[in-house]
Parts: structure tokens; sequence; C-alpha cells
């Protein structure tokens, strides 16, 4: 059900790092034990605002829908919408994953990033509610806003994320603990309606 697409990676790769704005440290293997929680929206750039070398920074819209941020930059003809979400631990208020998928014909593509401190080589393994989890699926990368892993969902599988509760993530820290955490999908399929609308507008 769930799939894992490489050659769209390398522009959401990029697109991860400018539109989540992340900011996570080598120290956050510790805060696997810790609970998480979706994190608050980040504040939009001001529109029109001067990027570094003085070029305009991106117009940048965002709507909130349960667990989910819509997000659409706007740069000359280009937009580009993606919906959102980001955790962060209920103590240290830092960020322990970050999800960005955008449409792309019939499939859902995206990357999830996770923090440094995993062993990368036993992958991540995703399951859907209670049912069967799926094989582990292999990073991708490691980049200075976290580690990645790109992902894919064919419309049988966002027919299941849109009726889900919550799709849990396994990961194996660098003790060979195993640790989870779950992604809310609250608000996913309200976000998902969204995103056509608003690549028109």
């Amino acid at each position: 059900m769930f799939k894992q697409r490489h050659p769209a990676a390398s522009s959401l790769l990029r697109a991860a790092c400018l539109a989540l704005a992340l900011n996570f440290g080598p120290g956050m293997s510790a805060a696997w034990a810790q609970a998480a929680r979706p994190a608050a929206p980040a504040q939009a750039p001001a529109t029109g605002a001067a990027q570094a070398g003085g070029q305009p920074a991106p117009e940048v819209q965002q709507e909130t829908f349960g667990d989910w941020r819509v997000l659409c930059a706007t740069q000359g003809p280009a937009k580009r919408c993606v919906a959102t979400q980001e955790q962060s631990s209920t103590q240290t208020r830092q960020r322990v994953l970050a999800i960005e998928m955008a449409l792309n014909a019939d499939k859902l593509e995206g990357v999830l990033v996770l923090p440094f401190g995993l062993l990368l080589d036993r992958g991540v393994v995703l399951q859907l509610d209670e049912q069967p989890a799926q094989p582990a699926q292999r990073f991708r990368t490691c980049l200075p806003a976290g580690c990645v892993v790109p992902v894919s969902f064919d419309a049988k599988s966002i027919a299941a994320l849109r009726a889900g509760t919550a799709l849990k993530i396994k990961v194996v820290v660098e003790s060979g603990q195993e640790q989870g955490l779950a992604i809310s999908l609250k608000g996913l399929a309200q976000a998902l309606d969204r995103l056509p609308a608003l690549l028109k507008g």
C-alpha cells in the first residue's frame, strides 16, 4: 500500500528544507522517548520580503485543517502547494518529525524527515492504524534538516489515509531500541481536498 518513489525526490527534498524550515539538532535521539505532538504552525514569511541576495521571497499562503497545514508558495509564475505536519516533543519542544506531501496526478508524493541518531540501515516501517505493517523503507539521505525518507501513496492508499486515524512510524535508535511515533491523520482529507483549489487560485 505504501510505496517509495525516488525520481521526484530531489525537488521534494529541496522543498522540505525550505517550506518546513526544520531545525533538528544532533542530540534529537533522546526525544524519541518522549510523547510527540503536532507543532504549532510556523509563521509564514511576509509577502514580498527580500531573500538573501536581494531576490524577492516567495509569497506564502497557509491554511490549517485539523493537525495538518496546507502551504502554497508562489514565486513568479511557479506555484507549489503541499500538505504538511510537524511534531515536537511535549517536554523539549524540539521537532521530532515532519512530513510534506503534494498531489501528483493520482498519487500523493512527499518526504518524511526524521531526526539524527537512528540506525539508518534498519529503515522506517509505516503502518496505517491496525493494518499490517509495510516492509521497511530506506532512508534516502541525511541533510542538515534531518534524515529523509521519500514516500509515495497510490490512489488506494490515499483513500485509506483519508479514512484513517494515524500513520504509525517505527524506527530503531542508536542503542538498538525500537521507537515509534504516529502521524495524526485528523484533517488530512480536508487538506487534500483543498490543494487543487489553491493550485488553481
